[in-house]
């Protein structure tokens, strides 16, 4: 068995045509590592080395000057496509959007929560099937003191979006824990801060404040030193909860009257397409004496 396998190895090594040999003076055999060991590479001797090769001289980077203000053209006039696409359909849910910058935000009203995020999230052309926080801002002067927040988050599109809609002390929002498993502990949290009721949650209780706190502290005229006082009583040797008897100054909450640094859009980027036209104010004649 051996001695048929040595002959079967020679003939075929004697049938096997011969190598031409790429050695020369001027040339040197390299190995292609892309290859196998039969094919070799001739490379000249006096090629240039790339490492010597003549480079540009290093200096600062130019980068292309961009114009603040058409920054965001382009993609804000796709959002209000994207907007008044939605409106249209959702005509019954969605009362407005704006854009600023390249943030959509659309207003909606709470009894279409559900429809709007159900829309959002399973629509093919939105697919928000993340919420990234829920909160909620306190405007005391509006009779729906509360506007509660949602952003949403597309992974699919790359996409974010605002969802805005409002509510009083009494009046509660659909909750949205249905649809979305993380707005959980967003709910319970403006539920603690601010009060605000979402009817359908699962679990609906206080999640940083302490048990038996009094009061919401992000509403705006809640007071600055709280309603209770929480100190160890030395006598009792325990815990002990009190009234405060501190007073403070009042606070008005009407317009101009806030410490903060008023901030927003600033400049109108709604498309010229979107705008509805003005019409021109009548000239009025004078009448003759």
């Amino acid at each position: 068995m051996a001695s048929k396998l040595c002959r079967n190895r020679a003939l075929a090594s004697a049938l096997r045509p011969a190598q031409p040999s790429l050695v020369a003076r001027n040339e040197a055999v390299v190995r292609c590592f892309a290859t196998t060991a039969r094919h070799n590479v001739a490379v000249p001797k006096d090629s240039q080395n790339p490492r010597a090769a003549p480079r540009d001289q290093i200096s600062t980077l130019k980068a292309p000057l961009v114009n603040p203000a058409d920054k965001y053209q382009s993609k804000a006039d796709d959002l209000h496509k994207y907007g008044s696409w939605l409106m249209g359909c959702l005509p019954k849910y969605i009362q407005q959007f704006s854009v600023w910058k390249d943030e959509l935000t659309v207003y909606i009203c709470p009894s279409g929560v559900i429809p709007v995020f159900s829309f959002l999230k399973y629509n093919t052309a939105a697919e928000f099937t993340q919420v990234s926080t829920i909160t909620a801002v306190d405007f005391p002067t509006r009779d729906q003191r509360f506007e509660i927040v949602y952003n949403l988050l597309s992974v699919r599109h790359n996409a974010r979006i605002r969802v805005k809609t409002y509510a009083d002390e009494v009046s509660p929002v659909p909750s949205i824990t249905s649809l979305f498993d993380g707005a959980n502990w967003y709910e319970r949290e403006v539920y603690d801060m601010f009060g605000v009721i979402f009817v359908g949650h699962p679990d609906l209780r206080r999640i940083m404040t302490d048990y038996g706190f009094e009061g919401h502290p992000l509403r705006k005229d809640f007071p600055l030193t709280g309603y209770t006082e929480i100190r160890y009583d030395e006598e009792k040797k325990r815990i002990v909860t009190e009234p405060l008897e501190l007073t403070q100054a009042f606070r008005n909450f009407e317009g101009g009257s806030s410490a903060w640094e008023q901030v927003g859009a600033g400049v109108d980027r709604t498309p010229d397409t979107f705008k509805l036209p003005t019409p021109k104010p009548e000239e009025k004649t004078e009448e003759k004496k």
